[in-house]
């Protein structure tokens, strides 16, 4: 095998190329004005992220599972596992579902929602979102049940949050544009937080990716799967033993490297026939299999199913 291009990120790099991935690709993003009393029923949503930023007034936020938050002006919280809630002005006000309200559509992917009696009023901006990476859709799956972000340690945070409260308030030409672009930065500072800080960030995966030996390897991979990958060679961009190598990496992510390596091949292989018109035989060649007909074999064993059938 020859050797890479370029040489590998430390620990803290390698963490941050997983980070890279964190693309959102936003479904509905909502600028709510709600006047007390008010409460609003979000359903579960399979596959997507939901968030909510107050930029005005308060709330209660309850996560099926979690325990109620009461939230205030610049708080976020993310239920990243589509995890039904509510959110009201009190505890005990009658809630309705979120997608029967009538909304002002401003754009393709952005409304106005007016809602509730004629008491104090809390703003909202929420939105609906997904990844679209599969390294994305691992790293959010390790995410806890609901995430909240209100001790912004940052002035730019602070900042980001006192302008996404002003494009509110007050909608300017170009202010959908803003309001969800700036949304979806602070979504993935509300994760790099959580990285930062909680114990269960230090664990699995994550700690694998922190690893300066074993978090090289899996860069490696990530960025090349296509490369006739051994236990040797990767053990080699980690700078270990193969047998410490091997180990090691089992302890960490939980399954041997090379199962790793053939379930992140099958994932980008999914992903790329599902969203792009490359053959069958080009998705084959472009994650390392030499034939056809030995990627369809291991897509089957991956998925039940033959490449061609997985495309819908």
């Amino acid at each position: 095998m020859s050797g890479l291009s370029r040489p590998f990120p430390d620990s803290a790099d390698q963490l941050g190329e997983a980070l890279h991935l964190l693309r959102l690709t936003g479904t509905l993003y909502c600028r709510a004005e709600l006047g007390a009393p008010w409460g609003i029923s979000v359903p579960p949503l399979d596959g997507f992220m939901t968030f909510g930023i107050v930029t005005a007034g308060s709330c209660l936020w309850e996560v099926d599972g979690a325990a109620p938050l009461t939230l205030g002006p610049g708080t976020l919280v993310l239920v990243p596992h589509g995890t039904p809630h509510l959110v009201r002005s009190a505890a005990g006000v009658a809630v309705r579902d979120l997608f029967g309200l009538p909304v002002e559509q401003i754009g393709d992917r952005y409304e106005v929602l007016r809602h509730g009696g004629s008491g104090a009023v809390t703003q909202i901006t929420y939105g609906v979102v997904r990844f679209d990476h599969v390294a994305a859709q691992r790293l959010v799956a390790q995410l806890p049940l609901v995430l909240r972000v209100d001790a912004w340690d940052d002035d730019w945070l602070h900042s980001t949050l006192r302008l996404i409260a002003r494009e509110a308030a007050a909608p300017r030409a170009g202010g959908e544009t803003v309001i969800t672009r700036l949304a979806d930065v602070l979504v993935v500072q509300a994760i790099r937080a959580w990285l930062d800080t909680a114990p269960e960030a230090r664990v699995g995966w994550l700690a694998a990716l922190r690893d300066p030996h074993v978090g090289r390897a899996l860069t490696a991979l990530h960025r090349f799967p296509e490369r006739d990958w051994t236990v040797v060679a990767l053990a080699r961009e980690a700078g270990l033993s193969r047998s410490v190598f091997a180990g090691r990496f089992t302890e960490l992510v939980g399954e041997p490297v090379m199962r790793y390596l053939t379930r992140w091949r099958m994932q980008q292989a999914q992903d790329r026939l599902r969203h792009t018109a490359e053959t069958v035989g080009a998705v084959a060649h472009r994650f390392g299999y030499r034939s056809e007909a030995a990627f369809s074999r291991a897509y089957k064993r991956a998925f039940g199913v033959s490449p061609g059938a997985g495309r819908g």
